[in-house]
């Protein structure tokens, strides 16, 4: 390839104008995806592995770049200019030999390029893996919120239900004890006026004041027939609305019980309700991953467009090499190595450059997963929030790429 066929070299910020963006955007996506996930602890682990594997992922993009800017620095100062000396003095062993060391230096970093490129697109199907579980989970909490709603319907309906039960009981027992106490007046009254009657049971009355022993004298008395027998019907009333008593009272303190299990069962659901999380969290999640995706293609291009870079450099670097032999030919080929020269300065440059990106992203940009997100305070969360949202805004508000979902409150 001659020096008027000008190849794509990253001479220009254009070879990292995105990368920077992409990179900050994707830690601040994750940090807003973390912070959603307070409340649903096997999703924060599971998106804590996922950013903790971008980071080291964006370490080894760092390595990386570094081993292209240093192979690019050894090309230009110490190798190509080798090969130059041996052509130029008609060495040719050495030459084919330097040819053959700046082929092998080549071709090792394409390769490390492409398994790069690879790293990513498995990452990338890592995160989407992500992606789905969140999903599931929102599924399966908002069942699990319906059907605890419907289960403290249903709990407090059957709790509703027992104290009706239980406030028609007590209505009975009072008309029992209201019954009772006018058929013990209608006896006392029988009693006090057959006692008036009679000298025996007036002497005996007042020496005995109590109702039961007299209306035994009555039921014992031969010349009292009809007294008797009203005071056995009297009693026989009273054993009955005692009995009735009796039993409304253990059934009053059977409703109890059960009332008492049904209420703490409800609170018991009501507890759980408060522990379940809103599933809306998720969809900011989702969104957040979805962009994460989109910015990984992004990078796995960039690495993509970095291996073409390093293609058409090895073309250029080793063009005209068959003029290596030719005496009269050899000033081509010294043109071609001084125009590789140059485009492997610039590809160096624009490495050290993208490394320093990189840097900064495996340092403190994810600093936030120390700190569950579930232990922060409302207000302490709310202000994380908005920190987030106020970072992803700077970084470039006009791209709608870069809007985050609105904000929610935790």
């Amino acid at each position: 390839m001659s020096e008027s066929q000008e190849i794509a070299v990253p001479n220009s910020p254009e070879f990292i104008r995105e990368l920077l963006p992409s990179a900050q955007r994707t830690a601040l996506l994750y940090h807003l995806s973390y912070l959603c996930l307070a409340k649903f602890p096997k999703l924060e682990r599971v998106l804590r592995e996922r950013a903790v594997e971008t980071q080291l992922l964006f370490g080894s993009s760092e390595a990386l770049l570094m081993k292209c800017a240093a192979t690019s620095k050894n090309l230009v100062v110490t190798l190509l200019p080798a090969l130059k000396v041996a052509v130029e003095k008609d060495k040719t062993i050495l030459a084919i030999k330097s040819l053959e060391k700046a082929r092998a230096w080549i071709t090792d970093i394409v390769d490390k390029v492409g398994q790069m490129v690879e790293k990513y697109e498995k990452h990338n199907r890592s995160v989407a893996s992500c992606t789905s579980d969140v999903i599931l989970e929102k599924v399966e909490t908002e069942r699990r919120k319906a059907q605890c709603s419907q289960e403290m319907t249903a709990q407090e309906n059957a709790v509703k239900d027992l104290e009706d039960q239980l406030k028609k009981n007590n209505e009975k027992i009072v008309q029992i004890e209201t019954t009772i106490a006018q058929k013990n007046q209608e006896l006392y009254n029988h009693v006090k006026a057959s006692s008036s009657k009679s000298n025996r049971l007036g002497v005996f009355s007042s020496l005995v004041p109590f109702v039961g022993p007299i209306v035994k004298s009555i039921f014992d008395a031969k010349d009292a027939p009809d007294t008797a027998a009203k005071a056995q019907v009297l009693s026989s009333e009273l054993t009955q609305l005692s009995i009735e008593k009796t039993g409304l009272m253990s059934k009053e303190w059977n409703i109890q019980v059960r009332m008492t299990d049904m209420q703490l069962k409800l609170a018991s659901l009501k507890i759980e309700s408060g522990s379940i999380p809103d599933p809306v969290y998720l969809n900011d999640v989702q969104k957040c991953l979805s962009r994460i995706q989109n910015i990984l293609i992004q990078l796995q291009k960039f690495w993509e467009s970095v291996s073409v870079m390093l293609e058409a450099l090895k073309d250029e670097t080793f063009a005209n090499e068959d003029f290596i032999e030719e005496i009269e030919l050899k000033q081509v080929f010294l043109d071609s190595i001084d125009a590789a020269q140059k485009h492997w300065k610039a590809f160096g440059e624009g490495c050290l450059s993208a490394k320093s990106i990189f840097s900064l992203q495996t340092k403190d940009a994810y600093k936030f997963l120390e700190v569950s997100p579930s232990s922060l305070t409302p207000e302490a969360w709310k202000k994380e929030y908005e920190t987030v949202m106020e970072e992803l805004k700077k970084i470039n508000p006009d791209n709608s790429s870069a809007q985050a979902p609105p904000a929610i409150k935790p």
